[in-house]
């Protein structure tokens, strides 16, 4: 383990997050809100902390495999711990465990909270958690990667180990200028949904908060009842309703888009997946919305899309209590918690591309049976599926079966019902956010014992960085050498 190396990327690191504090604090600042000192104390750690790493003496240059699943899963935690300190401290949250909840909610873009009245904190705090889900959306580390000059070709390793789904690939030759596109993308994406929310009726604030947790399809809004407080607003629903859309989206098309081939991102089969999940379950649930005379045509339409888009996201948040709904459009909404959205994007679940190949192989099978010595290879876009991506999918499927099970299981001993607990599990493991019954829409996760909470904290990692980059790390030292 390249120890020197990788504590040099968890200072510059810690260095970048210290920065991202910059614009809470100014705010409390402004406005003479007591978190001011939570703030500056928080800062003074990551830039002291961040500098004492950064500058620490390595060995060699070189990041082996390893050594990126260490700085990815180590930073991921070390980010969440500073992160929380001035939520606590700015009186956010009672207990530090509820802030860590709240800040690794906030990084991993689950959106999950345990602050039942969000509107009775500082701004200053709420703004914090919102860029949260900026930062942690395209990722802390690929930020760093832009920045880090000295990372160079090596960083591909900590980019793979930190970009959800099977495949990783690079959109420039170089790292760093892949990193550096995808940020300007990101920040494009941003500044025009700031400016269309801004302009369909939102104040500045909201509309900030509600563009970083769009853009990072997070769900941290500055309202207690979430996007309900628009309800009469259909504009701005409709809006944050297409960008949950786009940023579900994998973000190398819109790069290879920019690029001028704008033909490869509609001919994309897990895009084109995507789209036709999210319009059958649009439709669907609107037609039993409607024919349950719960709501007009209009109405039935626009609630279906926005709660469709938010949840097939991962975004989480609500403009009406869903657990209210018909239990058919329930069933729709549980379902797409596991299937989320494309890979390559800022949103969570299973991700589409798995959901594609997982079913190429129920069919190829299928076909196989009454085809015995037929030879069919599953392809993509064209393209021949390696075996050993295949394999991956598959026990990336297993371990999220398994982890599931064992964690509702494990909620189930709070004493909480059956829909509590797994809906629970569910949403932290796909980073949605809210769930169903006591974890609804209109609830939180705040009457959980610090213990579950913890575990919750435990599953919103793993499921944003995909359970083997933090399962690697327990793997058994005679296994190291092939990760080099």
């Amino acid at each position: 383990m390249n120890f020197g190396a990788a504590f040099n990327v968890l200072g510059a690191l810690l260095m970048v997050e210290g920065a991202f504090l910059m614009p809470p604090l100014l705010y409390a600042v402004c406005h003479g809100e007591g978190s001011t000192k939570a703030f500056i104390i928080a800062m003074a750690l990551a830039l002291i902390v961040g500098a004492l790493l950064f500058f620490m003496p390595r060995k060699e240059e070189r990041i082996r495999g390893r050594d990126g699943l260490f700085i990815v899963a180590v930073g991921w935690i070390v980010a969440s711990l500073l992160g929380a300190v001035p939520i606590y401290l700015g009186g956010g949250t009672p207990n530090y465990i509820d802030a860590l909840f709240e800040t690794v909610s906030g990084f991993t873009t689950t959106g999950a909270s345990v602050i039942p009245n969000v509107e009775a904190i500082d701004k200053s705090i709420v703004l914090w958690r919102s860029m949260t889900h900026w930062i942690g959306g395209m990722g802390i580390l690929v930020f760093t990667l832009a920045l880090l000059p000295r990372v160079g070709t090596n960083g591909f390793r900590i980019f793979k180990a930190e970009t959800p789904g099977p495949v990783a690939g690079k959109v420039e030759p170089r790292m760093k200028d892949t990193a550096k596109a995808l940020y300007k993308i990101y920040l494009f994406i941003t500044v025009v949904l700031f400016v269309l929310l801004y302009f369909a009726g939102m104040n500045v604030f909201d509309a900030v908060i509600h563009t970083l947790g769009v853009v990072g399809t997070g769900g941290f809004s500055s309202h207690a009842n979430s996007c309900a407080a628009y309800i009469d607003n259909s504009a701005i629903l409709i809006i944050m309703s297409v960008f949950m859309i786009i940023c579900g989206t994998n973000f190398s098309l819109y790069s290879r888009a920019v690029g001028g081939h704008w033909r490869e991102m509609f001919l994309d089969e897990e895009y084109r997946l995507y789209l036709k999940i999210l319009g059958g379950a649009v439709v669907l649930i609107a037609l039993n919305l409607v024919l349950s005379n719960e709501m007009t045509v209009g109405l039935g339409l626009r609630e279906s899309l926005f709660q469709v888009t938010s949840i097939i996201s991962t975004s989480g948040f609500a403009s009406s209590d869903y657990d209210q709904w018909p239990g058919f459009s329930k069933c729709i909404l549980l379902a797409l918690y596991f299937f989320g959205s494309c890979a390559g994007s800022t949103a969570g679940g299973m991700k589409m591309i798995r959901i594609l190949v997982l079913w190429k192989i129920v069919k190829r099978e299928i076909f196989k049976s009454i085809h015995p010595n037929a030879i069919m290879p599953i392809r993509i876009n064209g393209k021949i599926v390696e075996d050993q991506v295949i394999f991956g999918i598959v026990a990336f499927i297993c371990v999220y079966i398994i982890l599931l099970a064992v964690s509702t299981a494990l909620t189930a001993t709070s004493g909480v019902d059956f829909l509590t607990a797994f809906s629970g599990c569910l949403t932290c493991l796909s980073n949605v956010g809210p769930g169903f019954s006591g974890v609804g829409p209109t609830n939180t996760f705040v009457e959980f014992a610090p213990g579950y909470k913890l575990l919750f904290s435990s599953l919103m990692l793993m499921g944003r960085l995909e359970f083997f980059t933090i399962l690697a790390l327990f793997a058994p030292q005679r296994g190291h050498r092939y990760m080099n």
